[in-house]
């Protein structure tokens, strides 16, 4: 895509569709249960969030956490055109049921993105350009036509591309690589890990302890790093991270995070983990280091860590 900013959500644009195309059950993430087509009681008549400051404390981590990779101003502005579900009751059903479908492919449409900013990955970035151009040009199509498509099939045929990416770019990382794909390492201690091109697609992160860890050059597609430490951590040209997972974990000032990601504002602004061992460099091309302690906002393996 020609503008990266329309693979981040922008709220401003959207109406409000996550808050009531979605649904969600009562539990640490959410303080009430919530039907699909039920609109959050939060949800302002402007589309906005009433308590948008205050969603943790007031029980709405998950809000936090979701991030609909601009499905939902795709749906809003260029599928129904600038017409709301409000105005158009009829089409409010339609308008719930593509946005997991938008978000979808607008997930692989990132991922195809940031394939294509890897100079490893040259081989295939000519059918990684290609698979990006038809992948877009479904999302602009009308909504029974979208709802229409086999979002598995797509995935797969770029799951494909994916792999061949990932084995280019780690291969730049010297040695032997640790292979956790789709490991458990729910609540593992990791702290200070030399994780460098390690793959760990859809490895299970949940709370474990990655601070001070050197994840340069992982695949970490479709990792659930749900309250995952990542004090400290390196995730510097970190392959396919998303702001979702970002969200997911608990960072702090000292964590490093690819370009194109925003620190969320829930994590520490203190660096609460000691400074990792030394530890010999990895290439950085395609993006380079940044210190995640600017401003946040709001925002093919497991498609996200939750189901807002």
């Amino acid at each position: 895509m020609s503008d990266p900013s329309e693979l981040r959500a922008d709220c401003a644009n959207c109406f409000g569709l996550c808050c009531v195309a979605l649904a969600f059950s009562k539990s640490t993430d959410f303080a009430i249960d919530k039907a699909v087509g039920d609109p959050c009681p939060n949800l302002q008549q402007d589309f906005r969030c009433g308590i948008h400051d205050k969603l943790r404390p007031q029980g709405f981590q998950g809000c936090t956490v979701y991030d609909c990779f601009g499905a939902g101003q795709k749906i809003s502005q260029v599928t129904f055109a600038g017409h709301n579900w409000r105005e158009t009751p009829d089409g409010a059903r339609q308008m719930f049921a593509a946005l997991p479908v938008m978000r979808q492919f607008h997930e692989l449409l990132w991922y195809l993105s940031q394939a294509l900013t890897r100079p490893a990955a040259r081989p295939v970035h000519r059918q990684v350009r290609a698979e990006l151009e038809k992948i877009e040009r479904l999302t602009l199509g009308d909504v029974d036509t979208l709802l229409g498509l086999d979002v598995a099939a797509y995935r797969a045929e770029v799951n494909t591309l994916l792999l061949r990416t990932s084995e280019l770019v780690r291969a730049e990382v010297p040695g032997k690589k640790k292979d956790r794909r789709g490991a458990d390492l729910f609540g593992a201690r990791l702290k200070g890990a030399d994780l460098r091109g390690a793959d760990l697609r859809g490895a299970y992160l949940i709370a474990a302890d990655l601070s001070g860890a050197d994840l340069r050059l992982a695949d970490v597609i479709g990792a659930d790093f749900r309250d995952t430490n990542l004090a400290g951590a390196d995730l510097t040209d970190c392959l396919f991270l998303t702001q979702t997972q970002v969200n997911a974990a608990r960072g702090d000032a000292a964590t490093l995070l690819p370009d194109g990601l925003d620190r969320p504002s829930h994590w520490s602004d203190a660096a609460s983990a000691p400074a990792a061992p030394a530890r010999k460099d990895a290439p950085r091309k395609g993006s380079s280091a940044r210190r995640a302690g600017a401003s946040g906002r709001k925002g093919p393996g497991r498609s996200g860590t939750r189901n807002k």
